[in-house]
């Protein structure tokens, strides 16, 4: 395009320089040529003369003057009478040019009487009239023959320079995609090396940090899975701490103060009734620590993971969210699904499942929730929650819960992603990868072994 508006602008530039030269020529051209038929009527009447009468040469000077170019002559008696026209020339019968051209290029049309006299007493004139019609038309058809040649130079030109830039720019868009790539974090991605020596070196470091963004992509996931199963493995150590080391505590605290309430009984009244209001406010203490243990190990780690299947444990989170909320109609569908795929993907699924559907209850003023859980291709658990609820607003900055899920999927591979208009409704999507769930269930149930 650059090129075609290069070439258009010096088509009007040359076209203009065109117009302006034939405009100057035709107008030297024009005044030679009324100069030159003066001179010759002069002439042929100063020899003609002498030889023949003056009504014999004024009917042979129209065959005379035939030959003059861009002229119109006409010859009158001595009354002003025409006797007859010049025959036109070979020239006048040139393929006339466009009115267009003709109007910009051609002068003020110029007339001249020029009389005829012979031995002292004039015996007719000759009118001379310009005719720039057939100089105009050979300047058409010079320019346009010109103008062919270049536009058929220039248009073989574009397209060579088209074809060029093609196979060099080509690498280009190759590269502007690979880099639209990585973007999106796809670091797997890779681009051939092109002919050219300079775009095959920008190739090659392209594919080189392409290669480091995806071993670091690697060691950032291989961490990232550490981290999350070391944070795992810590809840789960504390949660057995709690259950087996703190429950019993509690349970024994608050059997041996409903022991002293018994044996208080024996007591004065006024000592038994001062002991019992004591022990009573004991047992309470002690229900509101037990109350506060079983919400930490609900938080820390839900008691059934690795003893239910993964949908019957997110079955039971879905009937107790009904339970809580009748006039929220729940459906949940899972097909395809293995009893575990480890602590790390079974615990994900299960805070994510908890936290959308405590955002679709609270926020969402939804009446309808679905949760789908399936295996996609590739071996990827996904789970999806839709509510008809009211949407996110797009400027609703994300909450703790949705950034600590998001950060949890992905630290274990996985993608994160909420399609949400507002008035149209929620939809949550998790996938997460099970290439190693094998082996992280072996490893979650040795170390779940080895705590117990």
């Amino acid at each position: 395009m650059i090129f075609v508006l290069i070439d258009a602008a010096a088509l009007l530039v040359g076209g203009s320089v065109a117009v302006l030269r034939a405009r100057a020529q035709t107008r030297v051209e024009m005044a030679a040529s009324m100069r030159l038929a003066e001179a010759l009527v002069g002439d042929a009447a100063a020899l003609a003369h002498q030889q023949l009468p003056a009504e014999q040469f004024l009917a042979n000077l129209p065959v005379q003057l035939r030959s003059i170019r861009h002229v119109r002559v006409a010859v009158k008696n001595e009354t002003g009478i025409p006797i007859r026209p010049i025959p036109p020339t070979d020239s006048a019968a040139r393929a006339s040019a466009p009115r267009w051209f003709t109007e910009l290029v051609a002068p003020p049309v110029e007339i001249r009487n020029v009389p005829v006299i012979i031995n002292g007493s004039k015996v007719g004139e000759v009118e001379i009239v310009g005719e720039p019609g057939d100089e105009i038309a050979e300047f058409w058809q010079n320019a346009a023959a010109m103008a062919g040649t270049t536009a058929l130079l220039n248009l073989a030109m574009v397209g060579i320079l088209y074809v060029l830039f093609g196979r060099v720019l080509g690498p280009l868009t190759a590269l502007a995609g690979g880099l639209s790539d990585l973007k999106r974090h796809s670091y797997d991605v890779r681009m051939p090396s092109p002919q050219a020596r300079e775009l095959a070196a920008i190739t090659d470091h392209f594919n080189a940090l392409a290669s480091a963004l995806e071993t670091a992509r690697a060691e950032n996931l291989r961490l990232n899975r550490q981290l999350i199963t070391a944070q795992d493995d810590e809840r789960r150590r504390t949660a057995l701490e709690l259950h087996d080391e703190v429950g019993p505590c509690l349970f024994g605290l608050k059997a041996n103060a409903s022991s002293i309430a018994s044996a208080a009984a024996t007591l004065p009244v006024k000592d038994t009734q001062v002991i019992a209001e004591r022990l009573r406010d004991t047992v309470a203490i002690v229900d509101h620590l037990q109350a506060i243990n079983r919400t930490m190990l609900e938080r820390l780690r839900p008691m059934a993971l690795g003893h239910v299947p993964l949908t019957d444990m997110l079955g039971e989170l879905v009937r107790e969210q009904e339970r809580r909320h009748g006039h929220i109609s729940f459906r949940f569908g899972a097909s395809g699904i293995e009893r575990s795929y480890g602590d790390s993907i079974d615990l994900t699924i299960y805070r994510c499942l908890q936290e959308s559907l405590t955002n679709a209850v609270r926020h969402a003023q939804a009446q309808h929730i679905t949760i789908e859980l399936h295996v996609e291709a590739e071996r990827r658990l996904a789970l999806t929650v839709r509510d008809d609820g009211c949407g996110i607003h797009p400027g609703k900055v994300a909450g703790f819960g949705m950034r600590g899920m998001q950060e949890r999927v992905e630290g274990l591979g996985g993608r994160y992603a909420i399609e949400s208009e507002a008035g149209n409704g929620t939809c949550v999507r998790v996938t997460l990868p099970l290439a190693e769930t094998a082996n992280a269930a072996v490893n979650s149930d040795a170390r779940g072994e080895a705590a117990s």
